[in-house]
């Protein structure tokens, strides 16, 4: 359930204020001057202070008991205290089933832990954001590996690219992509970076997973720069780290890879990514986020293509931006130019791309990216591995093969090992000794070899074995010298079977 307990939609004595109407002047913050500020959008309540939380907090405890609601969201959670949070939970944790008919320790909390607005100026130490929600126990969402998955982030050029779409490797040369230098030796540093934050984001998001760096460094995910500062590992544990590439605010999965994959670009063959090709990106962007550790999240319609026509922001957009085609007819890219109040500036750039028929998704192209992403949890489904419970075991079983070269690793490839081979422990998985993960995002098939790979026996994940993409029989491994080899765009799970 999502609840918003940060902000109302009107305080004082306006007709639909409700809270100051009770006690004025208590339940929201006031800044230096007395005024109520509205950082989240609206008037921000005042969670810090001992009445307002108490109202989350029953509000919660009778949703849960009553309801039997599950779990909560919380919008801008970085508006609410750890303090606030922290009492939450310990409060619906005394919920339980021979009382209540609800187990409140199952009780799922996560939100948005974003690092801004009028409790953070006032006191940051205490402010819900993400460096301040290690070992709460208390999930968020992890834009370290959207941003590096899809590239630029919600506030930068749209045509900026990252890991599935381009950068380095295809590189769209567009006018719009200020962000990234045309320099080959720039963009690959850019890409490295890029992969270190995926790798994080696949280890669970942990601040001090030790892995080697794009430099060759051992470093811990705390020490990982994510937009040029340290602190892209921020979390205890995968239950604090929600894994997503798209959601509801900002642009869909789809629009992102329409507004960064190559588009006239010079020199290309094709100068525009085919549909195909597009597909297949958003194919790698889904498939880092099933296969991470963490708790993966998907934005509805993410599976079929999903497109808002470019709309950044379509929370009054109605439906005819919003909606979802379950017949797979249309992904309704192509609805028109997006609603102008959020969206008139970047016009121009939509324009000359929603009046292009190649980048239509047709029927046969949703089909096929609903199967594939089918087969992702059926993969994540099958193994324990993928979900391992705590950092201890993420360190000991998650390694990432390509990355102990450093400067030297191959750029757009991220292989991932899960062990599960270790004498003398009771296994985790009673099917697989090892699992390789193997995503190649470039334009190439690559073969990856390495010496923890040689003489042991990999076969295709039995998903696999059946897919309805025809590339991934390309796949292959080869035992002697441990050689795995990765047909272009694609994600390949490899099996040691006990």
């Amino acid at each position: 359930m999502d609840v918003v307990f940060n902000h109302t939609h009107s305080a004082g004595q306006h007709e639909k204020s409700v809270l100051d109407r009770i006690v004025p002047g208590y339940y929201y913050r006031l800044d230096e001057e007395g005024n109520i500020p509205c950082s989240s959008c609206c008037p921000d309540l005042a969670t810090e202070h001992t009445m307002m939380e108490k109202l989350m907090i029953d509000a919660l405890v009778l949703w849960a008991k009553e309801y039997k609601v599950d779990g909560f969201r919380f919008d801008l959670m970085g508006h609410h205290t750890t303090s606030n949070m922290r009492k939450i939970k310990e409060a619906l944790s005394t919920l339980n089933i021979e009382e209540h008919g609800v187990d409140g320790k199952k009780i799922y909390l996560y939100g948005e832990a974003w690092e801004f607005g009028s409790l953070n100026a006032m006191i940051p130490g205490e402010a819900c954001h993400q460096k301040n929600t290690y070992s709460l126990g208390i999930g968020s969402f992890n834009d370290r590996i959207r941003d590096a998955i899809r590239g630029g982030s919600p506030f930068s050029d749209l045509a900026a690219q990252g890991f599935c779409n381009g950068l380095y490797y295809d590189f769209n040369h567009a006018p719009e992509n200020r962000e990234i230098p045309e320099d080959k030796g720039i963009q690959k540093k850019i890409l490295l970076n890029l992969m270190d934050n995926i790798r994080i984001g696949m280890a669970g998001n942990l601040r001090e997973y030790q892995f080697t760096d794009s430099e060759g460094r051992q470093i811990a995910g705390k020490d990982v720069l994510y937009r040029g500062n340290p602190g892209a590992g921020y979390s205890a544990s995968p239950e604090e780290c929600i894994n997503y590439v798209s959601v509801h605010d900002n642009h869909t999965l789809w629009d992102n890879i329409q507004a960064k994959a190559p588009f006239h670009t010079p020199g290309r063959n094709p100068q525009t990514a085919t549909i195909e090709e597009r597909v297949r990106m958003n194919h790698i962007a889904l498939s880092i986020i099933a296969l991470a550790q963490g708790i993966p999240f998907f934005h509805a319609g993410d599976e079929i293509l999903r497109s808002k026509s470019g709309d950044k922001d379509s929370y009054n957009s109605g439906d005819h931006f919003n909606r979802l085609d379950f017949t797979y007819k249309s992904n309704n890219w192509g609805a028109g130019l997006p609603i102008a109040e959020k969206n008139q500036y970047d016009w121009p750039f939509w324009k000359q791309r929603l009046c292009q028929p190649e980048l239509k998704a047709q029927t046969k192209n949703i089909q096929y990216a609903l199967e594939c992403f089918c087969e992702l949890l059926e993969i994540r489904k099958s193994s324990p591995l993928f979900r391992l419970p705590n950092a201890k075991e993420i360190q000991k079983r998650v390694v990432f093969l390509n990355a102990e070269t450093g400067k030297e690793q191959i750029p757009g490839l991220i292989v991932m090992s899960l062990l599960d081979n270790f004498d003398q422990e009771s296994p985790i998985d009673s099917q697989y000794k090892r699992i390789v993960c193997a995503i190649n995002a470039t334009q190439s098939e690559i073969s990856f070899s390495h010496d923890s790979l040689k003489t042991i026996r990999l076969c295709l994940h039995p998903v696999l074995q059946k897919s309805q993409d025809s590339t991934i029989q390309k796949a292959f491994f080869e035992s002697t010298t441990g050689t795995l080899g990765i047909p272009a765009q694609s994600t390949i799970v490899f099996c040691e079977i006990r």
